[in-house]
């Protein structure tokens, strides 16, 4: 599995591209989300992770990584990278569950494969594939949730990877930092009821999990 340092995009801002290799500020201004974060290595482990392996279109599911601070210094800013591949786009697209339209004349040739309809709530930053929780005291967990809908059937690979900082100062020491799904959506909704109470009520799907 390739290094995730140099695989976090950056988001659009107004109407422009922001700098790829450059973390910065959301729009309007404002501290930067690096700012001050210190050198050094920090140990960082995965210490769950699921999502399920089988799904369906318009299912809704929910992707979580959890994550510990195996060192005896605090983590400057704990955060998630993640990358979408298929087998049309293997080297993966540059947002987060997407793929990417192998089309030079398209302007976004970036298209969902995922809905997200909830991110880690305040993980949100200037990269389109990458969430970050903040400072994480030693031996302390942290849980990335996201709600997600599928909306593209097919077979997928999701690789994710752990980082104590956002911008490269702060290095991941060992190699516990990485994991990776394998999800096949298939093209027909998922079985469902209504309950007696109105409730849409839906078969859970089988997860997978990784560490």
């Amino acid at each position: 599995m390739r290094g995730f340092q140099g695989l976090r995009r950056s988001a659009l801002c107004g109407f422009g591209l922001l700098a790829a290799a450059l973390p910065f500020a959301g729009c309007g201004g404002g501290q930067r989300q690096d700012a001050n974060e210190p050198s050094g290595n920090y140990k960082v482990e995965i210490v769950g992770a699921s999502f399920p392996s089988k799904q369906s279109i318009a299912d809704a599911t929910k992707m979580k990584i959890r994550v510990r601070n195996a060192d005896t210094k605090a983590l400057p800013n704990v955060a998630v990278t993640i990358e979408t591949k298929d087998k049309n786009d293997p080297s993966g697209a540059p947002q987060a569950f997407a793929s990417d339209v192998q089309d030079p004349n398209l302007s976004d040739r970036s298209r969902p494969i995922w809905i997200v309809d909830q991110g880690p709530p305040g993980g949100e930053t200037a990269y389109t594939n990458t969430w970050a929780l903040g400072p994480l005291k030693p031996g302390a967990t942290r849980t990335f949730e996201w709600k997600v809908t599928a909306v593209k059937p097919g077979d997928y690979t999701i690789d994710y990877a752990i980082s104590p900082g956002l911008n490269g100062k702060a290095k991941l020491s060992g190699s516990h930092g990485a994991g990776r799904f394998k999800v096949s959506i298939d093209d027909t909704p998922p079985n469902a009821k209504v309950g007696d109470n109105g409730q849409v009520i839906r078969q859970p799907a089988p997860s997978s999990s990784s560490n």
